[in-house]
Order: structure tokens, then C-alpha cells, then sequence
């Protein structure tokens, strides 16, 4: 069936978009910090045994000390990370959230653990998995999430609509544009963030196999695509990040680099994934109108 959730709109035919200063790309650094128990599987690389070791500790390494490195290189360059955020972080490691409110870091929702998808719980129960996200987050950090970032990208047909009704602004499991993309939802209002898929370090590392030097390529090589785009009409470029792949020793100064030289650059505007949203909302959002479905989700 067609996709209703919001129009097509080719970027030939857009009205350019200004982001604050005159800067051609918004950047946003999107660490994935997550909470995964020894004693349940892995949905997206799981042996065939539990426990399995060898996958649970190179997760609990990127706990222990991965998510520290990013922390510093994300200081060295005056960059405040915008936290895709399993909520048992906050109760199992807490002394994370404190590290990231020292820094002003902004937390989006992730769902409850990695372990678990969206599409994996009961459909009567998906709305209070968003809301109970929510509501640890807010009382464990201080502030409420805007924006959202299933485990695994993993949605169902009503997931946009629960978010909405639950207070989120912003969702970024939808990767299809380079800008801010209006989205229909039954009540609240909702946009789309950037979260390019192309050079998730997930997909370079585990995926293609990739080096550390053809990551620090590929990322500069994103960069200069969008900059030089971006002089006509303003572009997101996001990062996204698993303190478990780059945080390892031999990869971060390859993270270090590419930040560099992105911030060598005039007209890189470091922003969170809220403040693109917010920019948005505020100069060029357009109401799409309500969702209704078109036939019931099966």
C-alpha cells in the first residue's frame, strides 16, 4: 500500500531551508548507549547459545570504557552528543546519565533494552513500553525526551501515532532525506531528523567490514557532498555511533579526524537533534494534516 505518513516532496522542488547563522549543514553526533542482559539474545547478532560471551562483553565494553573515549573526543571539539537512549541504562548505569548531564547532552528514547524490538511486544502493549521509556528517562535525567529511535530502527504501523500521543516531537528511524521531513500522525504533531543510515558505524564495521581509514573516507566524503549541497539550501548530516564499534582503541582517532576536519569548516552548525527539530518547527514546519489509515494494518 501507498505510505501515507508524509508526501513526496523532491528536493528540486523545495523552498531552501536557512539553518541559524547561515550554516550549510546541521550536525548532530548520535551515540547508541544501550543496556543488553547476558541472559537474553541478541535480535541482530546472536550466536546460537546463551550466554553468549563473546557478543554481551563487546557490548559491555563499549559500557565500560568506549562510551568514555566518546565522551572525550566529543569534548575536544564543543560537540554535545544527542544520546539514543535504552532506558535500563539509567538503573543499571546510572553514573552514564550523570557524566552526559555534566555535558548537556540531550537523551532521546530507545526503547527498554537492545535486546528487545518494538515489533517483539504485544501490540496492546507497545504504547506503554514509549510511555514507561519516557518516564524513566524524564526522572532519571531531568528532562523529557523529544525524539525517538527504536532498537534495531523497528517500528510498527501505530508506532508514530503512539509517539506523538506520548509527547515525542521528533523520530529519526525513518532515513529518507537529507532535511527535516513533516510527518502525519493521529494527534501531536511529528517531524522526521536525518539519521543516515550510509555511515553508521554499524554498517561500515560489521557490515561491510570496512577499516577504520575507510570509515574516516567515508565519513568526510558525506560531508563534503552535503557542504557543498548545502550552500543552496541547508542539509542534517548525523552521525551515528556504538560506543561498543568506535569506542574500541584502534578506531577512535579515526572519529577524531573526521570531526576535525567536518569542524575545520565555517558553516557547521553543531546542534542536537532537538534544536534541528526545533529550527524547523519554528521557521518551516507546514501541518500535513492528520494520519488515517488507509486499510487495517494486518
Amino acid at each position: 500500500m501507498e505510505n501515507r505518513r508524509y508526501d513526496y516532496q523532491p528536493i528540486s522542488r523545495r523552498k531552501p531551508i536557512q539553518w541559524p547563522n547561515g550554516a550549510r549543514v546541521a550536525l548532530w553526533v548520535c551515540p547508541n548507549i544501550e543496556f543488553f542482559h547476558i541472559d537474553k539474545p541478541l535480535p541482530r547478532f546472536a550466536g546460537d547459545h546463551l550466554p553468549d560471551i563473546m557478543a554481551y562483553t563487546l557490548r559491555d565494553y563499549g559500557s565500560r570504557i568506549g562510551v568514555f573515549r566518546l565522551m572525550d573526543v566529543f569534548d575536544k571539539h564543543g560537540m554535545r552528543a544527542s544520546v539514543l537512549l535504552n532506558a535500563e541504562v539509567c538503573k543499571y548505569q546510572p553514573e552514564i546519565i550523570e557524566e552526559g548531564n555534566k555535558r548537556h547532552w540531550e537523551w532521546l528514547g530507545h526503547g527498554i533494552t537492545n535486546n528487545l524490538r518494538l515489533t517483539q511486544y504485544p501490540r496492546e502493549e507497545e504504547r506503554s513500553v514509549i510511555r514507561e521509556v519516557r518516564e524513566v528517562i524524564t526522572a532519571e535525567t531531568g528532562k523529557a525526551p523529544k525524539g525517538w529511535l527504536g532498537p534495531g530502527l523497528a517500528e510498527t504501523f501505530d508506532t508514530p501515532d503512539h509517539l506523538a500521543a506520548e509527547g515525542f516531537e521528533y523520530v529519526c528511524d525513518w532515513g529518507c532525506d537529507d532535511q527535516p521531513v513533516p510527518m502525519r500522525v493521529r494527534s501531536g504533531r511529528m517531524v522526521i531528523v536525518p539519521y543516515q543510515q550510509g555511515i553508521n558505524d554499524i554498517s561500515v564495521f560489521l557490515e561491510a567490514n570496512l577499516t577504520p581509514e575507510q570509515y574516516l573516507r567515508i565519513v568526510c566524503d558525506q560531508f563534503d557532498v552535503l557542504y557543498e549541497e548545502g550552500a543552496k539550501s541547508g542539509k542534517v548530516m548525523a552521525i551515528p555511533l556504538h560506543p561498543y564499534l568506535t569506542g574500541l582503541p584502534f578506531r577512535i582517532k579515526y572519529l577524531d579526524r573526521a570531526l576535525e576536519y567536518i569542524c575545520s569548516h565555517a558553516g557547521v552548525w553543531k546542534a542536537t537533534g532537538w534544536e534541528i527539530a526545533e529550527w524547523y518547527y519554528r521557521h518551516y514546519y507546514e501541518d500535513p494534516g492528520r494520519f488515517e489509515r488507509e486499510t487495517p494494518a494486518s
